[in-house]
């Protein structure tokens, strides 16, 4: 990871937080994520129609799932994290955020698909490798959810290992 200074606020395009990511497919969904400060970030997601995930939640009465707006705000807080704060850069090796615990989630309102869904994400240092990422997600001017979570930084290379071998 990178050292070098940073200088808030910047935009990542879809294109961007891509290349920070590995999610790929209908599960990503991200469009723009702005990197407010270290910890602070604003995103934007958006699920068509089309995508395979909403066509079968529910058939006739689509709805984003409420585990699609977790997923979601994980990538963008990781994202976001990888980016923008100087303690995830100075990480040593191919670091990742990987959801570790849903702490407290609210769904206020239904998404549906269409809708811009904005993310307005703090999140807090526990550890050397934990984050607690909170969250609001509000689309259509109205609050959707309010969400709490918990990420661990986890070397990609040491994940993908980890999975081929079966544990």
């Amino acid at each position: 990871m990178s050292t070098e200074s940073i200088s808030y606020p910047f935009t990542l395009d879809r294109a961007a937080i891509e290349k920070l990511l590995p999610h790929r497919g209908d599960i990503f969904v991200c469009r723009q994520l702005d990197v407010i400060g270290p910890h602070d970030f604003a995103g934007i997601a958006n699920w068509p129609l089309d995508n395979a995930l909403i066509r079968g939640h529910f058939p006739g009465l689509p709805v984003v799932p409420g585990v699609m707006l977790i997923e979601t705000l994980s990538q963008l807080a990781g994202a976001g994290l990888l980016s923008g704060d100087p303690y995830a850069r100075s990480l040593k090796g191919n670091n990742i955020g990987v959801l570790a615990s849903v702490r407290k989630c609210t769904f206020t309102r239904p998404v549906l698909p269409g809708m811009d869904v904005h993310f307005a994400i703090h999140c807090r240092q526990m550890g050397p490798a934990a984050v607690q990422v909170s969250a609001t997600a509000s689309a259509a001017g109205m609050d959707v959810a309010q969400l709490e979570t918990l990420m661990i930084y986890t070397d990609k290379d040491q994940l993908e290992s980890a999975l081929k071998a079966g544990g």
